[in-house]
């Protein structure tokens, strides 16, 4: 990769990073549970699938650390190191996993076939990654939160796989949206 292009890659990345963290200040629980729809995972996900796992990875993570700074201090969602570790840096860049499907997805759309199968599936592998770091984190540290008649770890899945679930259809949503237009989001003009 050269420099000019790695520059791009890098630029790119930093504004991925910044569109998902403004993206995570739109009020996102649904109901009254701790569910949340996660919208910073979109252009999370197309950025992986356009650039591949590596940057994907590091952008992911970078968007952790600056979501624990600026709403993870302050909203009480950090515990401790490792808890913090682990939901924030670790979980976020789990998104970036999405990427290891970079290459068969742009040969499928550069084929002018479709891509979507590959992308839920792919989504699905990120997504599902950061939600079950989260649920280990729900059921080792969050546990106290849990109502007292009900097993932390149930508790943990319930609220995770809850968000897992609502943030793959509202992935699914967007790719039927914008099937039109995969080109031009993935397939990057270096």
């Amino acid at each position: 990769m050269s420099k000019n292009n790695s520059l791009v890659v890098l630029t790119e990345g930093a504004i991925i990073v910044a569109a998902a963290q403004a993206l995570s200040f739109v009020p996102h629980d649904l109901g009254v549970s701790s569910i949340q729809v996660e919208y910073g995972l979109i252009p999370m996900a197309i950025y992986a699938l356009r650039r591949g796992v590596k940057p994907g990875l590091m952008a992911g993570f970078v968007w952790g650390i600056l979501d624990l700074i600026l709403k993870g201090f302050s909203s009480g969602g950090f515990l401790n190191p490792l808890q913090g570790l682990v939901e924030y840096p670790l979980a976020f860049a789990a998104v970036g996993l999405v990427g290891i499907g970079s290459l068969q997805v742009k040969s499928r759309i550069k084929d002018n076939k479709s891509a979507l199968g590959l992308i839920i599936m792919y989504s699905a592998l990120g997504f599902l990654v950061k939600y079950f770091l989260h649920f280990l984190a729900g059921g080792i540290y969050w546990g106290a939160y849990a109502p007292k008649t009900m097993n932390p770890w149930i508790y943990s899945l319930v609220i995770n796989g809850g968000s897992f679930i609502a943030n793959m259809i509202m992935m699914l949503v967007l790719l039927v949206v914008l099937s039109h237009v995969f080109k031009r989001f993935i397939i990057a003009k270096d």
